[in-house]
């Protein structure tokens, strides 16, 4: 899940801008389609279309978020970090209040399964790591990406969409969300309206170690791909090391920084 994440976010720094609702739409995901596909108070329970009626939920989930932080910063002139921090408030807020702060359960099983089972995630996250690097190496679009994080009035004044490049990335952004909740839904076999609540600085640590600008303009996928192994082994280790999650924290910031 979190390389999915930070392949997203990739995407989004490259382009000049940050994505800070990743987390809060994590939770709304899992909750969305939790709502549709639980087999007691589910839309489609028991149904056969609701595990992928409930993937498609959170996948629009995903998109809409990603959309509207897209249409905020580009529309209303607003910072990102301005706009995807308030949308991270909203989301998560709404997240809890749908749920009344309850988790869901009675998953169906073929959708537990896809985060659930190591080699379908592991394919699942390949597959969108893969097809992200193309487009960002191999594609006039990732070219355009680029060219806004390096200078975006330059990039406009030669021909570049900028504003439509933009959203387009935020809604990259805010699917790999969608698809991050989807294995960490599966794996929990529980959908949690604070699902992926603590995972915010392992994204934006993972791409930045991995080489990508906070200033935009420079990045790959697959540097950030070395960025969440390279998180991963700590996380583990430290893990290993029966340290606290608040000792973990101190030393993933050490490391950032």
């Amino acid at each position: 899940p979190l390389l999915v994440l930070a392949t997203g976010q990739t995407f989004v720094l490259v382009a000049g801008g940050i994505d800070l609702s990743v987390t809060s739409t994590i939770a709304l995901s899992s909750v969305a389609g939790a709502l549709v596909m639980n087999s007691e108070t589910g839309w489609l329970a028991n149904h056969v279309f609701a595990a992928p009626a409930g993937i498609a939920g959170m996948l629009c989930i995903g998109a809409t978020v990603g959309a509207f932080n897209g249409v905020a910063i580009t529309a209303g002139r607003m910072p990102a970090f301005i706009v995807t921090l308030s949308s991270m408030m909203f989301v998560s807020g709404f997240a809890v209040w749908l749920t009344k702060s309850q988790s869901i359960s009675g998953l169906p099983p073929v959708f537990n399964t896809i985060g659930g089972d190591t080699t379908r995630a592991l394919v699942l996250a390949a597959a969108v790591a893969v097809t992200a690097h193309l487009a960002l190496t191999r594609t006039l679009f990732g070219r355009w990406v680029c060219a806004i994080g390096h200078n975006e009035r330059a990039a406009a004044i030669s021909g570049v969409p900028a504003r439509t490049v933009t959203i387009v990335v935020y809604v990259v952004s805010g699917v790999c969300a969608a698809l991050a909740s989807v294995l960490y839904t599966g794996r929990l076999e529980t959908a949690s309206p604070v699902l992926g609540q603590r995972v915010l600085l392992d994204v934006i640590g993972a791409t930045v170690i991995g080489g990508t600008s906070l200033y935009g303009g420079k990045g790959k996928v697959l540097w950030t791909l070395y960025g969440v192994l390279f998180f991963a082994l700590i996380d583990n280790s430290l893990n290993l090391l029966n340290l606290s999650h608040f000792a973990i924290m101190m030393v993933k910031g050490g490391v950032i920084l």
